[in-house]
């Protein structure tokens, strides 16, 4: 499930360091937070599509590994970008 650009723009927007930011780990694992939500709900509608769950798997732990690189390198930045997602630690 990909996101609709204007989305993918937004959230490149908010979670951004600079002007010219388009790829840091907070901004990855924001945009990878996006797609997780909206593949549970693609799942929750479509309960045999295994191919999607194995995708869903796969972001969760991209996720995860990004959030522990962002733990180690600057963890206020860490413990900021949870809180604005609202995800658990």
């Amino acid at each position: 499930m990909a996101l609709a650009k204007e989305k993918v723009d937004s959230i490149i927007k908010e979670f951004q360091r600079n002007d010219k930011d388009t790829g840091s780990s907070e901004v990855q694992v924001a945009l990878l937070s996006k797609g997780i939500e909206a593949l549970t709900e693609h799942l929750s509608r479509n309960k045999k599509d295994f191919s999607a769950r194995r995708g869903l798997l796969k972001m969760v732990g991209q996720r995860k590994r990004l959030l522990a690189y962002l733990n180690n390198r600057d963890h206020m930045a860490y413990v900021e970008i949870i809180k604005k997602l609202g995800l658990k630690r």
